[in-house]
């Protein structure tokens, strides 16, 4: 009886679960920018104190004019004092994006 339940219980997850592509199949014009978030989070030190920064990459169901399928963006601005500028990236792999938003973050120092 155990078996015939376990059975079901991944037959109903295989089957309830989208695949990790499915969900750009759904019928949306590109104006929409359809798309699915993902979530990581990084901590910068300035001086004695870590800076969290939490950075959202949009995976878009379609590419871009420039063939990029992803865009990172952090939640905080740097260079708050001089010339204000929120870290981005864009790419053609979630790495790439991710990748360049890091790098965004570490180029200027954190003054807010």
């Amino acid at each position: 009886m155990l078996q015939s339940h376990t059975f079901r219980s991944n037959l109903y997850e295989h089957i309830t679960k989208m695949s990790e592509l499915e969900w750009t199949f759904v019928d949306t014009p590109p104006s929409d920018e359809f798309a699915q978030l993902h979530f990581f989070s990084i901590k910068k030190s300035e001086g004695d104190q870590p800076i969290e920064f939490r950075i959202t990459v949009y995976e878009y169901s379609t590419h871009n004019k420039l063939s990029m399928r992803f865009y990172a963006l952090a939640d905080k601005q740097v260079n708050q004092k001089t010339a204000p500028f929120t870290p981005f990236g864009w790419g053609r792999t979630l790495l790439d994006a991710l990748s360049e938003c890091v790098k965004s973050i570490y180029r200027f120092p954190y003054e807010g």
